[in-house]
């Protein structure tokens, strides 16, 4: 079975939307409201990409994205910052990002962005 793609995000009707559209391209999903919670899914399960929203209570995108490298450095999956944020971009650049996606967005623009880190992880 192929690695899951991790959703963080603390909105959880968009986790649930990202879910079920990925679930419907076949792919598996897991699910984080914060950081803390992605690295215990993260120990359960390497996933494939992780789709990553920088403000969250507990612990941020940034917080997350240096404890996940500290734990796994070279084997890292890709992260995709999906980020309300006007300046996505500079997100990304800051915890390694493979890709951005700002939201609101585009569902083509997400599934581009996990098939082209999924290709690249």
């Amino acid at each position: 079975m192929p690695a899951p793609i991790l959703v963080v995000d603390d909105d959880e009707d968009l986790q649930q939307l990202l879910r079920l559209v990925l679930e419907g391209q076949g792919y598996s999903v897991e699910t984080a409201s914060n950081g803390e919670e992605a690295l215990a899914c993260f120990e359960r399960r390497r996933p494939g990409v992780i789709l990553l929203d920088m403000r969250m209570p507990v612990m941020n995108g940034w917080e997350f994205a240096a404890a996940l490298r500290q734990r796994d450095s070279r084997r890292a999956p890709p992260i995709v910052v999906v980020t309300a944020a006007a300046n996505p971009g500079q997100q990304a650049a800051e915890v390694g990002a493979a890709a951005w996606i700002a939201k609101p967005f585009d569902m083509r623009r997400v599934m581009e962005a996990v098939e082209q880190a999924l290709a690249a992880g």
